[in-house]
């Protein structure tokens, strides 16, 4: 029987072929002769539908239409051209977007509908000016509940709520904008941008159930939400929240990072926080508790729901709670909370599910004190160990423990230390990491976290901080072997290293775990930690804590000596160089031999781009050219507290000791000397004038003499 042809990169492929032929499907059995544009893909992953009844459905998607075969070729290219943003200046790329505009008059919709053209339309929205946003928004006014709805138009709904946002900003602060015509056509009737957001809130008011819960609108809700409340959106933390995981990233070379997809906290007027509590409202209007809690295992549901209920308890104030029409109360109407109502059944079904859990999450979060004391205290209290255990509970665990007091979080500090060896066996050390953060903000005793920590991480040599770190192959002698075979991105490896940070973070014995460990490395493997790109900010963090003895900067950063220069070429290596830099705190003579170092690899290192970073950080340039104020500037900047000398210098501040510290015999000599000279000074501004002019005097006499008796070597006199 013949073998399935597989072949690697398949999936790229196919994508690839879907942007070159734009609204054609991918190949089948059978040939189609035409394909509609807005007809569903073949590959597309079955989706659950809404999962809640009783709610107000929109009629049937129109069909705004295809664009003509020549159309879709100038849009594609107009696309390409953004995408690569090869324009002379702004000016250029100005005068293009116009013309792009004006052949797009009339056809936005049919923009917004294709898979082959929806990009150029976002890039468009990223690249316009406030009043090219306002003309697109009106636009697309009155068609917003469909446009929403579809899989290509409801990312350009994202992108023109988000870029549009910071306008309304702009019209509050200076509210002349609002109502000044464009350029293009001063007889235009002008809106302000604040109004086009609440037209198109009063356009989908009435179907917020059911939008909350479609597979596209669901998260131009979300993006909606965020909008009115003011909140920032950031593409990096909050696209689990707000966007899809399968969304393309839509960018322009070299755009401006303002224009990217994010939005700063901003203000934002009146009738927006009027119209967000209407929202919310809206939202959940017609709703019972028993539907609104079958949102929480929704996938689609929940994101909003958590959006819905974080917005009502920060933005509105936790009193909201007690509204008996309120988010939180119809989830959780039992007062007070205790165990055989339907509360705790809703709770514990929250706990173990992957989806549920992360609206518990945001209850316990921003849940009302009382309330939260009421449901750490009847359901967690005596479980902190069993959730702890939990490969979905812990998270739940985690966000408890941060809201915890000193007197319970002890006690459940107690609990989860006797899961510890577990959970390092299973590598689940976010629930560690988040109690020893915890311990250290309340002053909770961490001796019971050390030990278990050191002996879940023992080895033949003691505590092993390469395990945390998932360092486990044996390094080769400079360390380079390990690096290319490394996996840097895997989570396990991740958490490791956040746990040594935390652990790094608290003084005394648990932070002298990973010191001594890090002391006791040797040269190769802290060259591979320093080469790692996720294990080195653990040796980063070392090199500039405040807890780090001075003993140990010294012994870590003596074992990188001679592959400095190579280190500083190393993305991750030229970070830990970058450390060193404020390592070498009260390490003068170590500072300047580093110096010298990377000042025998100048060539390579200006080759490099990270090794140019180094070398500008280091001011390297100031060393080669004047050593001697890269000296005075080096001691500055670590400050003079503690700050060794140089060898070779001589010179006491008084402030380079701290009061109560025990002096060495050269710093007991050193401040004789300066002393020494201060009581000299001092004694010649005492003297009389006649005395002085008589010092000085026999000075230039002696200056005198000196040139004369040079002229018979062959030198000429200095003239003053």
């Amino acid at each position: 029987m013949p073998k399935e042809n597989r072949k690697r990169g398949r999936r790229d492929e196919q994508k690839k072929r879907k942007r070159e032929h734009g609204d054609e499907q991918e190949p089948s059995k059978r040939h189609r002769k035409s394909v509609d544009d807005n007809a569903p893909l073949e590959d597309e992953v079955p989706y659950p539908e809404a999962a809640i009844d009783g709610v107000t459905h929109p009629g049937e998607m129109p069909f705004y239409g295809m664009l003509e075969e020549e159309e879709q070729n100038y849009f594609k290219q107009a696309d390409e051209q953004l995408e690569l943003n090869q324009f002379e200046g702004p000016e250029d790329r100005a005068l293009f977007l116009e013309s792009v505009y004006r052949e797009a008059d009339g056809k936005e919709l049919k923009i917004a509908n294709s898979q082959s053209c929806s990009r150029l339309m976002e890039r468009l929205i990223i690249l316009s000016t406030p009043e090219q946003l306002k003309s697109l928004f009106q636009k697309f006014s009155g068609h917003f509940l469909h446009l929403v709805q579809h899989r290509f138009a409801s990312h350009c709904c994202e992108a023109l709520f988000i870029h549009a946002a910071p306008v309304v900003t702009q019209e509050l602060a200076k509210p002349v904008l609002a109502h000044t015509p464009p350029s293009s056509d001063p007889n235009e009737l002008v809106v302000s941008m604040e109004n086009l957001f609440i037209y198109t809130l009063t356009e989908l008011q009435g179907y917020m159930g059911f939008l909350m819960t479609d597979r596209f609108a669901s998260h131009v809700v979300r993006v909606l939400l965020i909008v009115l409340a003011g909140l920032p959106l950031e593409k990096s933390s909050s696209k689990s929240t707000t966007q899809s995981k399968k969304k393309e990233k839509i960018t322009v070379a070299g755009a401006d990072k303002a224009q990217e997809w994010s939005l700063e906290r901003r203000n934002v007027p009146q009738s927006f926080t009027d119209a967000l509590e209407k929202l919310i409202n809206d939202s959940v209007a017609g709703l019972d508790t028993a539907t609104l809690r079958a949102l929480a295992t929704h996938p689609t549901g929940n994101p909003t729901l958590q959006l819905l209920l974080q917005l009502e308890l920060t933005h509105f104030g936790k009193s909201r709670a007690k509204d008996e029409q309120s988010v939180f109360h119809r989830l959780l109407p039992d007062d007070p909370l205790t165990k055989g109502t339907d509360s705790e059944s809703f709770i514990n079904g929250l706990v173990y599910d992957a989806i549920g859990s992360r609206l518990l999450e945001t209850i316990i979060e921003h849940a009302p004190g009382k309330m939260f004391k009421a449901i750490h205290g009847e359901f967690f209290k005596e479980r902190m160990g069993s959730l702890a255990r939990n490969e979905i509970a812990s998270y739940v665990c985690g966000k408890i423990l941060e809201r915890l007091n000193a007197e319970d979080l002890d006690d459940a500090m107690r609990q989860i230390v006797e899961q510890i060896p577990g959970l390092v066996e299973r590598n689940r050390t976010a629930v560690i990491r988040t109690l020893i953060e915890r311990c250290a903000v309340r002053n909770v005793d961490t001796t019971r976290i050390k030990a278990q920590l050191e002996a879940a991480y023992s080895g033949s040599n003691g505590f092993e901080v390469t395990r945390i770190l998932k360092l486990h192959e044996a390094p080769s002698d400079d360390g380079k072997a390990d690096a290319k075979h490394a996996h840097p991105s895997s989570p396990e490896k991740v958490h490791g290293s956040l746990l040594a940070q935390a652990m790094i973070a608290v003084p005394g014995p648990l932070g002298n775990l990973i010191f001594d460990a890090l002391a006791g490395l040797g040269a190769p493997l802290s060259l591979q930690v320093a080469r790692d790109p996720v294990a080195s900010r653990t040796l980063q963090m070392a090199l500039t804590s405040p807890n780090a003895s001075t003993i140990f900067r010294r012994k870590v950063i003596q074992q990188l000596y001679g592959h400095v220069g190579e280190l500083a070429l190393d993305p991750a290596g030229s970070r830990v160089v970058d450390a060193v830099w404020e390592g070498t705190h009260g390490l003068a003579f170590i500072r300047e031999r580093i110096a010298e170092e990377l000042a025998e690899n100048e060539a390579s290192l200006r080759e490099s781009f990270v090794g140019r970073a180094v070398w500008r950080n280091w001011r390297m340039d100031l060393y080669k050219r004047r050593r001697g104020d890269w000296v005075k500037q080096s001691r500055y900047t670590a400050g003079n507290d503690g700050f060794q000398s140089f060898p070779e210098t001589n010179g006491f501040t008084p402030n380079n000791h701290q009061n109560g510290r025990h002096r060495s015999a050269i710093e007991v000599a050193r401040q004789k000397h300066a002393a020494a000279k201060a009581a000299q000074a001092k004694e010649e501004s005492k003297k009389p004038k006649k005395e002085k002019e008589k010092d000085t005097q026999k000075e230039k006499h002696k200056h005198a003499s000196s040139a004369t008796s040079s002229k018979g070597k062959g030198k000429a006199p200095v003239v003053a």
